[in-house]
């Protein structure tokens, strides 16, 4: 019987061959790290704001919009790089968790219900604080609901279904939620509401968002682009005014961005439901009535 003597040369390069792809795997890790570091700075700013100092609630909607930045990147890089792991599967969900759930929860609550001025109506604010207070926290239980249910299904199925060839979430995906709450706050430039009736609102927006993460109505992934094909003039061009448009009109183009995408779920949906209507029975057949 023959032994397989390897070379030790061979045996150098696969040690070699492993220290690199596990030094490769760690580099969506550390965009998962910087999502859990702007999830943090961004409760850390939350935490500040006083009536002077309303400026800190726009840097924590500034934080969570480049959460969601680093979010996408570290799933982008696994995807182009092959090292998809269930350890980094996991540690992304408890990010989103923190980063997307908890975050801008507090920060929905603080910029749109505590910071409001009581006025004349002392007994509508507090009735307003305390639903503001129920909703955060609804928001926070759908988000993390949203990503157990997206961690234990396999193949999830919207109630809207499209092109077979095309993937979609099932349900909001909780970046984008919080991206829609940061959205406004940055709008706004950090300035709390200030009027009941725009509180009422603020509270639909955050019920609304809470219920989009936990229906099973469909959403644009961007997880079909195969990052490695050839893309077009077109979409560089695109790509190209996308960051100019960030770069000079970030509060209204983020607005429009992270709106028109909630909008495109609801759009989507209210298609489904009008193109699935049944019609109107159709006729029995006549009958031949035999000549007298």
């Amino acid at each position: 019987m023959k032994l397989a003597i390897r070379h030790p040369q061979r045996r150098q390069d696969d040690r070699q061959d492993r220290r690199l792809r596990k030094g490769i795997s760690i580099i969506p890790s550390l965009f998962t790290s910087a999502n859990i570091a702007m999830g943090y700075y961004a409760i850390v700013q939350v935490t500040q704001v006083s009536a002077a100092e309303p400026w800190h609630f726009d840097l924590a909607a500034k934080a969570i919009g480049a959460a969601v930045l680093f979010d996408s990147l570290d799933g982008f890089l696994a995807r182009l790089m092959h090292v998809s792991s269930d350890f980094g599967r996991e540690l992304d969900s408890l990010a989103d968790v923190v980063t997307f759930g908890v975050a801008p929860a507090l920060l929905a609550f603080m910029w749109g219900f505590h910071m409001l001025p009581a006025l004349s109506y002392p007994l509508m604010h507090t009735r307003m604080v305390q639903l503001g207070a129920i909703a955060s926290l609804t928001f926070l239980i759908a988000g993390a609901s949203r990503l157990a249910r997206f961690n234990i299904q396999i193949n999830p199925q919207p109630s809207n279904p499209g092109r077979p060839d095309r993937k979609y979430f099932v349900g909001m995906p909780i970046p984008a939620a919080a991206g829609v709450l940061a959205s406004a706050v940055h709008y706004a430039a950090g300035e709390p509401l200030d009027a009941w009736w725009q509180a009422v609102l603020w509270l639909l927006l955050v019920f609304g968002c809470a219920f989009l993460m936990v229906s099973t109505w469909r959403f644009f992934s961007t997880k079909g682009i195969d990052p490695r094909s050839r893309h077009p003039f077109q979409t560089v061009v695109l790509v190209a005014v996308l960051i100019a448009g960030l770069w000079q009109f970030s509060r209204p183009f983020l607005v429009i961005l992270a709106f028109g995408y909630l909008l495109s779920g609801i759009v989507w949906r209210l298609q489904w439901i009008f193109r699935r209507r049944p019609g109107p029975p159709p006729l029995p057949p006549l009958k031949e009535v035999p000549a007298s």
